[in-house]
């Protein structure tokens, strides 16, 4: 059978699948955040379970966690409490004019924005809902690694773990869309339960550095941070006190940049 996500309809399982008990992520953007001095009112654009924003809320921010999933919204609301959770698409929201210090969009969320208007409009939207100075902070895939590089590309990935008694094994195969641009995933799921395997697609839209200076730059942003790592999700984590990289080369991209206090 095929579903349209198995983890992001059972947030339980996506924690589960993706456990973060040092919320790595959540320390880095707060370490983003003060290092340009950013003011406490944050958007967590595309929150998923919370977990990041109840720790940046914990990091003493006032914070707004925003999905387009009611069910990971629910979860959040009970199982991360202290930030307000509202329901958004990132293609195009409005949360309140000048409402926010900093917007950040973690895990590849940004690239969710598959084609050029609905990138226009994240960026569009992200721009209205900033305070002047406010800051955009995001963490994704760089569409760049791809150029000669197939190590991601040549071989399903395999995972498995244990959820309440069940055990799961996913099998992920990535491959590269060149018209459309997009590095599309294709990931089969199979329990021990005796359910039918459940097979899911999503794609996620492939930037290169340059393009999305460009974007960004179209939409009045100054790019303050665009490189590599470390950071999360990169090979080698990112550690308190670590500088920002110089290089584009890797499979991340890391990004700060900055609403002008100009109009």
């Amino acid at each position: 059978m095929t579903s349209g996500n198995l983890l992001t309809d059972n947030p339980e399982l996506y924690e589960a699948r993706f456990p973060d008990a040092e919320r790595l992520a959540a320390r880095w953007t707060e370490d983003c955040l003060r290092r340009h001095g950013a003011g406490p009112r944050v958007l967590d654009l595309g929150c998923g379970t919370g977990r990041d924003a109840a720790a940046l809320h914990a990091a003493g921010r006032t914070v707004t966690g925003a999905d387009l999933s009611e069910a990971m919204l629910a979860h959040a609301r009970t199982h991360h409490p202290g930030p307000r959770y509202v329901h958004a698409d990132l293609h195009g929201f409005d949360l309140g004019r000048d409402a926010f210090d900093a917007i950040v969009c973690l895990d590849s969320s940004l690239l969710y924005c598959h084609t050029n208007d609905q990138l226009d409009g994240f960026l569009a939207s992200c721009r209205d809902a900033l305070a002047p100075g406010g800051l955009l902070v995001a963490e994704m895939r760089n569409g760049a690694y791809f150029l000669g590089r197939t190590d991601l590309l040549d071989r399903p990935a395999v995972d498995e773990f244990t959820w309440q008694g069940t055990a799961y094994r996913s099998t992920t195969s990535l491959s590269v869309d060149r018209t459309a641009q997009l590095l599309r995933r294709t990931r089969v799921w199979a329990t021990d339960d005796g359910s039918p395997p459940v097979t899911q697609h999503s794609a996620w839209r492939l930037l290169f550095p340059h393009e999305l200076r460009r974007f960004l730059a179209a939409h009045g942003f100054e790019v303050l941070e665009l490189h590599d790592g470390p950071g999360p999700r990169t090979e080698r984590r990112w550690q308190e006190g670590e500088s920002p990289g110089r290089t584009t080369d890797g499979d991340r991209l890391h990004l700060v940049a900055r609403r002008p206090h100009t109009h």
